[in-house]
C-alpha cells in the first residue's frame, strides 16, 4: 500500500514560490489518484488540488487555480504541488494523499495520508 511523505514547507513572504513533494515508498503509487489538501488552525480540511493517476487530468479550488499546480511522476513515485503568489491565507498543514478517484466527494476512498508540511505566509 502507499507510505506518502510530503517535504518542502517552509516559511516565506507574500508573493513568494514553494514547491511541495510527496514521496511513496508503497510501491503502488501509480494506482491512485492523488491529492493535496490542507488544514489551518481552528479550521476544517481543506481541498486544494488532485491529479488522476496518468497526470493528464487536474483538479484545483478556486482559492488557488491560476497560482497552484500540481503534477506527478509515476517513474520517481512523487507528486508535486508547485505554489506560486503565496497569500497569508495559503498558510496551513499542507498534507498528501492517495485516493481512488481525482474527483473529491463523500464517497472518496483515501488509502493512505502523509504527515504534513508547514506552510507559513508573512507580510
Amino acid at each position: 500500500q502507499a507510505q506518502l511523505v510530503e517535504s518542502g514547507g517552509g516559511l516565506v513572504q507574500v508573493g513568494a514560490s514553494l514547491r511541495l513533494s510527496c514521496a511513496d515508498s508503497g510501491g503502488t503509487f501509480s494506482r491512485y489518484a492523488m491529492g493535496w489538501f490542507r488544514q489551518a488552525p481552528g479550521k476544517e480540511r481543506e481541498f486544494v488540488a488532485s491529479v488522476d493517476w496518468t497526470g493528464g487530468s487536474t483538479l484545483y479550488a478556486k482559492s488557488v487555480k491560476g497560482r497552484f499546480t500540481i503534477s506527478r511522476d509515476n517513474v520517481k513515485n512523487t507528486v508535486y504541488l508547485q505554489m506560486n503568489s503565496l497569500k497569508t491565507e495559503d498558510t496551513a498543514v499542507y498534507r498528501c494523499a492517495a485516493m481512488n478517484s481525482i474527483g473529491i466527494t463523500l464517497d472518496t476512498v483515501y488509502a493512505a495520508w502523509g504527515q504534513g508540511t508547514q506552510v507559513t505566509v508573512s507580510s
